[in-house]
């Protein structure tokens, strides 16, 4: 590297990767369109590479462009924690996003009990919530996409930081009325409901099928839908039984005035993790929200509903 670099040159390639475009970059960054153009003139000159391409009316990232946006962005990480280290966060004045990947039942939680707070003692912090990924080996944190993951996380990277949050178990739910409400499930008559099922994969077999099949039981799934919420609003409005977690999914059941009974099967408590990248350990302002992340998920682990 020359002595002449200017090492603000990978702030400003770091936000026209992510945006691609000029125009949303310099938003970004408070600065000019134009002067935006002649940053990114300059990175080209720099890295001799085009790094950005119009591609019809978009632009378009090159390869090598492509090849160095997880080391910028990490370099970039890195550089911010490094002159952070040992200060306070100053939560009145921090203006950060922060992007969570979580299926909605988390995703509910951390919009009733986290946002509430942070708009009270920390105004200028966004939080955007994002899916999880129809991929199994999503490396959404080492990627940079995202800061945090919430789920049960069973086969993280090597290098993902894990802690779990709360056990919670899965329970099934039927509508008010339905003709099992009220009544202990035995194993037979849960096999001969009707289900649906939440899978963002689209999955109609899963381990409570193996400990049915374990004895000699199978069991008729109608529909697999992609979250929860959309599963146990089809429960509230038929004769189908879904499943969910207890106490994640507490506030949907009381929404939608379900049931809860307890499944007769011996199946394994379910772990909720928070995931996060190793850049992000030290970061002071990582580390405040993670603390405020656990909280509001502490909250959700309260007991759930009764059921038989």
């Amino acid at each position: 590297m020359t002595r002449d670099m200017d090492l603000n040159l990978l702030v400003a390639l770091d936000a026209l990767l992510d945006e691609c475009s000029v125009t949303a970059a310099a938003d970004r960054l408070g600065l000019s369109a134009p002067a935006m153009s002649r940053t990114l003139a300059r990175i080209r000159t720099a890295f001799s590479d085009p790094i950005l391409v119009r591609s019809g009316r978009s632009m378009v990232p090159t390869p090598r462009a492509e090849a160095v946006h997880q080391e910028v962005k990490a370099l970039l990480d890195r550089s911010r924690a490094l002159f952070a280290e040992g200060r306070p966060v100053d939560t009145a004045r921090l203006e950060q996003t922060f992007t969570i990947v979580a299926n909605d039942l988390p995703s509910t939680a951390l919009a009733t009990r986290l946002l509430p707070r942070l708009q009270q003692s920390a105004p200028g912090v966004t939080v955007v919530l994002l899916p999880e990924s129809h991929h199994p080996d999503d490396l959404v944190l080492r990627d940079g996409t995202a800061d945090l993951e919430i789920r049960i996380i069973t086969a993280p990277a090597p290098e993902t930081l894990v802690e779990t949050l709360f056990t919670d178990e899965m329970v099934a739910v039927v509508r008010r009325g339905h003709p099992l409400a009220g009544k202990p499930l035995t194993p037979a008559a849960f096999a001969g409901a009707a289900h649906v099922l939440t899978s963002r994969r689209g999955r109609l077999r899963g381990p409570l099928d193996e400990a049915l099949e374990a004895r000699g039981l199978r069991r008729r799934v109608v529909a697999a839908l992609p979250t929860f919420a959309a599963a146990l609003q089809l429960v509230a409005a038929s004769d189908l039984m879904g499943q969910t977690l207890a106490r994640t999914g507490a506030p949907l059941i009381t929404a939608l005035g379900l049931e809860v009974l307890r499944i007769p099967l011996r199946l394994p408590p379910i772990e909720i993790s928070m995931g996060w990248h190793p850049r992000h350990d030290n970061d002071p302002a990582h580390r405040w929200f993670r603390e405020q992340v656990r909280a509001a998920l502490g909250d959700a682990a309260e007991p759930a509903p009764d059921h038989p």
